[in-house]
């Protein structure tokens, strides 16, 4: 689902900001996987309040986004959905659950690459020690706060798009 409401491109920062991306560098197509409405527009503010240039798409369970990945049923225009350069996946959703996607994508080697970020609200130590386990990039627990969670996107969006260099493995 690329509409207005749940996803779009981010204007890149203005002047005045802490850090600027590369001006030739390219938007980061982040694919999240998130089924509590709440979750979804809290991080799409979030992500456009940090004000980097980010394409965000987003699907509702696992089965959508491994849908969305392999480009089958709504999803099969690989122009409208393109590979993501990285994936925000919660843990507890329906169809089929963030470990269930993770595992599938680390298993394949068209996907192993793509990092996967686990963005859940559970601090549970079981949940990060599986999530790293099954080949999880980083862990990321959701705060409660707005304001916390804007300073976690925050140091998120500068470590994607100015620190880390990611494979260009567009197809």
């Amino acid at each position: 689902m690329n509409s207005d409401e749940n996803a779009g491109q981010h204007d890149a920062l203005s002047e005045g900001a802490p850090f600027a991306p590369d001006p030739n560098s390219k938007p980061i197509d982040i694919l999240l996987v998130e089924d509590t409405e709440a979750d979804i527009k809290i991080t799409l503010r979030a992500f456009k309040k940090a004000r980097l240039r980010n394409n965000i798409y987003v699907c509702h369970n696992g089965q959508e986004a491994l849908d969305f990945l392999y480009h089958q049923g709504d999803y099969k225009d690989a122009a409208q959905y393109p590979r993501p350069d990285l994936v925000l996946l919660d843990i507890n959703m329906p169809k089929l659950n963030g470990y269930e996607v993770l595992q599938k994508l680390k298993a394949d080697p068209a996907y192993c690459m793509i990092p996967v970020i686990m963005l859940t609200s559970s601090k549970s130590e079981e949940d990060i020690v599986k999530s790293y386990q099954k080949g999880a990039t980083s862990y990321i627990q959701k705060p409660v706060e707005y304001e916390a969670f804007v300073r976690i996107v925050e140091g998120f969006n500068f470590y994607w798009n100015i620190v880390n260099k990611l494979p260009d493995q567009k197809s």
